[in-house]
């Protein structure tokens, strides 16, 4: 189930019973956790599928700079 919001797709999630692993993969050139090293689509997308084959239930990706003083 999905439905649109303001900033985008909102999905519902599943019921699990056990707690999800989630994977993050920043997409931001300035990322401080990981020093921009999945700006690449290519990498990005490789490093998502790493992810879940590694375990992760669900992957972020963060596309947005939160960096303090980004805009």
């Amino acid at each position: 189930m999905s439905k649109q919001s303001g900033r985008g797709r909102v999905v519902g999630l599943p019921a699990w019973d056990r707690c999800a692993v989630m994977g993050v993969v920043n997409v931001t050139p300035d990322s401080f956790s990981d020093g921009g090293r999945w700006f690449d689509t290519t990498a990005a997308v490789k490093h998502g599928l790493a992810l879940v084959e590694e375990g992760a239930d669900l992957v972020d990706v963060g596309g947005e700079s939160t960096r303090p003083g980004a805009t």
